[in-house]
């Protein structure tokens, strides 16, 4: 280039108007109800990220935090309901344990309640008063008025 040719574009680049910032600049070559048509759905686009465009994601938002809701609810609720399947086993697991305990408990009382065991007792306590009886029972009748 000679002089004359770089004078003449310096001279035009000053002339011509210079936006404010770049700010405007963006705002003069983007408006919002601009509607670029999606071509074909390839794999090259979907994993480049251009299925991620502002305008994509800005309508199905509301739909994508529904989606993230659901997801987390399911996931709470499998995690309470695991939970709640540890303390049922741990549950029956001590009733088990309780119901051998008292059935060991009841027959140990029976045990200790014949009337041999009870008869045994009263005879190596000499102390005691109680013997047992020789004559069979009998029944006492009131008179009703």
């Amino acid at each position: 280039m000679n002089n004359d040719e770089e004078m003449t574009l310096k001279q035009e680049l000053e002339d011509s108007p210079k936006p404010a910032s770049t700010l405007e600049q963006i705002k003069q070559n983007v408006s919002e109800d601009d509607d670029a048509p999606i071509g074909t759905l390839t794999l090259r686009k979907i994993l480049g990220g251009d299925i991620l465009s502002a305008q994509m994601v800005r309508r199905q938002v509301w739909l994508i935090l529904l989606i993230v809701l659901f997801i987390t609810v399911y996931v709470a609720f499998r995690y309470q309901c695991q939970q709640d399947m540890l303390d049922i086993a741990q549950l029956e697991s001590n009733l088990t344990d309780a119901k051998y305990k008292a059935l060991s408990s009841s027959s140990s009382l029976t045990e200790c309640c014949r009337e041999s065991r009870v008869l045994d007792a009263l005879r190596t306590n000499q102390d005691t008063l109680l013997h047992v009886s020789n004559q069979p029972p009998y029944k006492i009748f009131i008179p009703q008025e």
